[in-house]
């Protein structure tokens, strides 16, 4: 079995006892108590349960558990904290510390959306990730689908995304997007000089908004009405929020780093558990390269 596919395997692995403990903490700060209380509740020794998380994350389960708290969650707003507060709140020693998938977009030919796919060949796969079953699509101008499937569900998966441009031809092709699982989910294929090029295929607006999301960065986050205003739309943030939903490319196109006003996590598109698990995997991410 190739090296990377098998690492993301047991990432998936990992998720899955990982997804358990996320819906048992919801926004309560867990101590040292609770954590042997999840264990045992899962067959587990706390110990057993933190090598998980350190696996997984390189976080214990209370570290996590504090990366999804509220309070957390209001520091890291964006326009409340400067990068480099943000950074000494992740316990990092520099602002210069911080990364990010690099990113690149490429414009669609015009009326593609409009035309609801038609003439675009989009080739996809089902692979494991830190997340859980990970469905990326990817066509000639690059990643243009990135979406998440609990076991059993991966039809269902496929189909939300096939409805957003359902005159598209779909072809199954798990060896090409297995690279881009890799180029994704791998931290340490993180290059900047060679950026994960994405294709964003929605209406003007929404393309505004997924690329006002590029912008936001690991351990920070946005509010829907600051994104409003600088996409040009200052009183339209429920559109906003709207057009975050809408995502074709979740993670790469952060919109799980979108909170309310108030600082609640609010939903998202593939569970809210998945986006807590995200924010606390990339602090993870954050402390290991500040390691």
């Amino acid at each position: 079995m190739d090296q990377t596919m098998h690492q993301l395997e047991i990432c998936a692995s990992d998720y899955e006892i990982v997804r358990q403990v996320v819906e048992q903490l919801h926004e309560t700060p867990a101590d040292e108590h609770q954590i042997d209380r999840i264990a045992a509740d899962l067959g587990l020794t706390q110990r057993q349960l933190t090598d998980i998380f350190r696996r997984w994350a390189g976080l214990t389960p209370k570290a996590f558990s504090h990366c999804i708290t509220l309070d957390r969650a209001r520091k890291m707003l964006k326009a409340d904290v400067p990068i480099f507060d943000a950074s000494l709140e992740l316990g990092l020693s520099s602002p210069a510390r911080l990364y990010d998938l690099f990113v690149t977009h490429e414009a669609m030919p015009p009326g593609l959306y409009k035309a609801k796919g038609e003439g675009l060949e989009i080739r996809y796969g089902f692979h494991p990730s830190p997340f859980g079953h990970a469905l990326l699509m990817v066509t000639d101008y690059g990643l243009a689908g990135l979406a998440f499937a609990d076991a059993g569900q991966e039809q269902s998966a496929l189909e939300d995304m096939q409805s957003r441009w359902p005159k598209a031809t779909y072809i199954q092709n798990d060896t090409e997007t297995a690279h881009w699982a890799d180029r994704v989910f791998l931290p340490h294929q993180w290059q900047q000089d060679q950026p994960i090029r994405v294709a964003m295929i929605g209406t003007d607006f929404e393309v505004r908004v997924w690329q006002s999301l590029l912008k936001i960065k690991p351990g920070e986050a946005n509010s829907y009405g600051a994104i409003a205003k600088e996409v040009g739309s200052p009183k339209a943030a429920r559109a906003v929020g709207a057009a975050v939903g809408r995502n074709p490319i979740s993670f790469v196109v952060p919109c799980h780093r979108v909170i309310g006003k108030n600082a609640a996590l609010t939903g998202y598109h593939w569970g809210l558990t998945r986006k807590k698990a995200m924010l606390g995997w990339e602090a993870g991410q954050l402390q290991g390269r500040a390691g």
